[in-house]
C-alpha cells in the first residue's frame, strides 16, 4: 500500500490524470476497490505536498484565532476514530477516514463525544470565534446543526453553524484558519491546521493510524 501511494504520488506528479493513474497502479498492484480509495486519498503530487507544508499553520498559533471547520469531514474523522475505524495517514501528514457521506449522516453512538473531544481541544488550544460549515444538501444536516449549537451552549464554548451548498468553495477561500483533510480545499486554502492530531494525542488514537508515507515516522505538517 505504501508503495502505490509513492507510485500514484509520482504519476500525479507528473500529471497524469488521477482515474487512469489510479487505474495503472491499482492493477499493478492488484488492490481491490477499498484499497485503491485508501490509496487515493493518502496520496498527492509534489506540488500539492509543498504547498500544503507551506500553508500549514501550527496548532499553538491557533490562540484568539478565528477556525472555519469543515464540518462532515472532522465530524466523520473523530468518530471514526472513536470507534476503531481505519484512519490513514497520507503523504502529506494528514490523517483521514475511510468513511464518506452520500446524501445523508447519521449520528452515531460516537458523535457527541467526538463533538466533546473536538470543543475540549480547541479550548486548550485558545482558539477564537469557530465556524462549523456543513453541506446543506445532506440530509439531517438540520439537525446535527441544532446538536452543535446546543452541545456549544452547555459547554459554553463559541460556536456558529452554516448550512451552505458550496462548503468546499466557501473554506478555499477563507480568511480564517481552516479546518479539513480535503485535499481539494488544502490545494487552495490559504491558512489551514492539522487539529485531527491533536485529537488523536489526546485520545490515545495516535497509535492505530496506518502510516502510509513514503517514509513512515517523519514528523506530521506542523506549519513553519
Amino acid at each position: 500500500m505504501r508503495e502505490a501511494v509513492a507510485d500514484l504520488s509520482f504519476l500525479l506528479s507528473k500529471k497524469y490524470a488521477e482515474h487512469a493513474a489510479l487505474k495503472v497502479v491499482g492493477d499493478h498492484y492488484q488492490l481491490d476497490v477499498r484499497q485503491r480509495r485508501a490509496v487515493l486519498r493518502a496520496a498527492c503530487s509534489d506540488g500539492s505536498l509543498q504547498r500544503r507544508l507551506a500553508h500549514c499553520v501550527r496548532l499553538e498559533r491557533l490562540s484568539g484565532e478565528p477556525v472555519s471547520i469543515d464540518g462532515y469531514n472532522l465530524l466523520i474523522t473523530v468518530e471514526s476514530m472513536l470507534s476503531g475505524g481505519v484512519l490513514l495517514r497520507g503523504r502529506d501528514g494528514v490523517v483521514r477516514d475511510m468513511a464518506s457521506v452520500h446524501g445523508s449522516y447519521r449520528r452515531v453512538d460516537e458523535t457527541l463525544g467526538a463533538l466533546r473531544h473536538i470543543a475540549d481541544t480547541m479550548k486548550s488550544l485558545g482558539a477564537g470565534e469557530t465556524r462549523w460549515y456543513f453541506d446543506a444538501p445532506v440530509s439531517n444536516s438540520g439537525r446535527l446543526k441544532a446538536l452543535l449549537l446546543e452541545e456549544a451552549e452547555q459547554l459554553g464554548i463559541n460556536w456558529s453553524v452554516e448550512l451552505a451548498n458550496n462548503v468546499d468553495q466557501i473554506l478555499s477561500r477563507a480568511t480564517e484558519v481552516v479546518v479539513t483533510s480535503d485535499g481539494w480545499i488544502l490545494d487552495r486554502a490559504e491558512r489551514w491546521a492539522n487539529l485531527i492530531d491533536a485529537l488523536l494525542e489526546a485520545t490515545g488514537a495516535d497509535k492505530s493510524v496506518v502510516d502510509l508515507r513514503d517514509t513512515p515516522g517523519l514528523k506530521t505538517a506542523s506549519g513553519d
